[in-house]
């Protein structure tokens, strides 16, 4: 016994010895320190998301499943589409874009950014996504989709990059950065109304359809369906329950629906109040009123025969353990299966089946 009790010893020494020598060589020796870099930057760019681009269905990835409360986990409104060899962007909140790039998605393959509507935490990305699409070779000028008001958005965000875009130009060469790719193009949507629908967009077998929601006072607010090879997902935007969009989703296999727990939000105004913080008070009396509950989005599903239902959007901001009990506690309802959104969540509806498969890009 004693012998063995020396043994441990005495290996517990040795792995100590070795652990101090590899901090020591990792703080003291440049050649260490590279290593490690290669090895980092090996895992890094050897990420290859090619796949997301078959053209054997339908994927779906996240972005940004938060909203515009401060979260530490989750980005703003974000929505990836990977269709027709292309990637679509529905909506893109301040920050979203630093998680599809850290999940190195093929930036150059995002040729077209949609917006259901022009609230900051939807919008407050476009000049990133423009940018680093530029940058990673797109081939033609980004189109950048809205209702009306959307070329003074796109002519904002042109101007504020500008700068920014000559000095880009002027270190990579005008062969590289072909300057005029990196100008977004604004397409404005009309004529979409209650009940009357529009096709958006159709190319290589994408058919991208935008309906209104209600998100009054906000005009215009759209949400859109995607259609490829038989499959289909419609993306909510921000809205109160509506029976427009529950005719629009109508027999789709996957429904992206915005979700605010009401009741957490009134416990969240009732400590404002006892705080005196009359400012958050205001704003926390006033939101509900266009925001839909994670149930009234159980019940949009099920009204539009939707099987899968993810909630997104998510208000109020709480780690994702404990939103899985609250943001799903009343959502039960025979035939719909609903699903929490989170930043990196991918969502692959293959072609010629009824699956629905979940996964995570950030694994």
């Amino acid at each position: 016994m004693r012998l063995l009790k020396k043994i441990v010893l005495i290996a517990l020494g040795l792995a100590a010895v070795v652990a101090a020598a590899a901090a020591a060589a990792l703080h003291f020796v440049p050649a260490v320190q590279d290593r490690l870099i290669a090895m980092m930057a090996d895992e890094r760019l050897g990420i290859d998301h090619g796949n997301l681009l078959a053209e054997d269905g339908l994927r779906v990835a996240i972005c940004g499943s938060g909203s515009p409360m401060p979260d530490p986990d989750r980005a703003p409104a974000c929505n990836l589409v990977f269709a027709g060899g292309e990637i679509f962007v529905v909506d893109s909140g301040a920050g979203s874009w630093a998680r599809a790039a850290g999940w190195q998605m093929p930036a150059g393959k995002v040729n077209a950014v949609l917006f259901t509507h022009f609230h900051s935490d939807h919008i407050g990305d476009l000049g990133e996504v423009n940018l680093q699409s530029w940058v990673g070779g797109r081939s033609q000028p980004l189109a950048v989709y809205g209702g009306p008001g959307i070329e003074r958005i796109v002519a904002g965000f042109n101007e504020a990059y500008a700068l920014d875009r000559g000095y880009r130009v002027a270190h990579h060469g005008a062969d590289f950065l072909k300057p005029e790719l990196g100008i977004m193009e604004a397409i404005q949507i009309d004529g979409v109304m209650p009940g009357a629908p529009v096709i958006v967009l159709e190319r290589n077998g994408v058919k991208v359809t935008a309906f209104t929601v209600d998100h009054d006072p906000v005009h215009p607010a759209f949400g859109y369906r995607f259609e490829y090879k038989g499959r289909s997902v419609v993306f909510s935007g921000d809205t109160h329950k509506s029976a427009n969009l529950a005719e629009a989703a109508k027999g789709a296999d996957l429904l992206i629906h915005e979700a605010m727990v009401m009741e957490a939000v009134a416990i969240m105004h009732e400590a404002a109040v006892r705080h005196g913080n009359a400012r958050i008070a205001k704003i926390l009396a006033d939101i509900p009123d266009y925001h839909a509950s994670p149930r009234d989005a159980a019940e949009t599903a099920a009204a539009a025969g939707v099987p899968q239902l993810g909630l997104s959007h998510l208000i109020p901001p709480v780690p994702h353990w404990f939103g899985k009990i609250i943001f799903l506690r009343d959502t039960a309802i025979p035939g719909v299966e609903t699903h929490l959104a989170f930043d990196g969540m991918l969502i692959e509806l293959p072609a010629g089946s009824k699956d629905v498969r979940y996964g995570n890009l950030g694994n």
